[in-house]
């Protein structure tokens, strides 16, 4: 069992191993959860997380369609 003390504000150091095994990096939530007397420390993944990979692209687009699409939007924000 890995440990960590608590400091005079609450706070604890969770171990490298497990911040590497569960991925958390500075920054990111943590939720805690109360499981009978245990606390259970869960990563919360950000919204763009959530979402990842749900949107898929229908086709690519070259660089030139993208600077297109830049340009065509500073000139659309220009004028509003």
């Amino acid at each position: 069992m890995l440990s960590s003390s608590v400091t005079t504000k609450g706070q604890v150091t969770i171990p490298m191993e497990l911040r590497e095994k569960l991925g958390i990096k500075p920054g990111d939530r943590v939720g805690f959860v109360d499981e009978g007397g245990k606390i259970v420390l869960q990563r919360q993944e950000t919204a763009i997380e959530a979402v990842f990979g749900i949107v898929k692209p229908r086709k690519g687009a070259t660089l030139e369609q993208m600077e297109g699409a830049i340009a065509a939007g500073r000139g659309r924000h220009a004028r509003g």
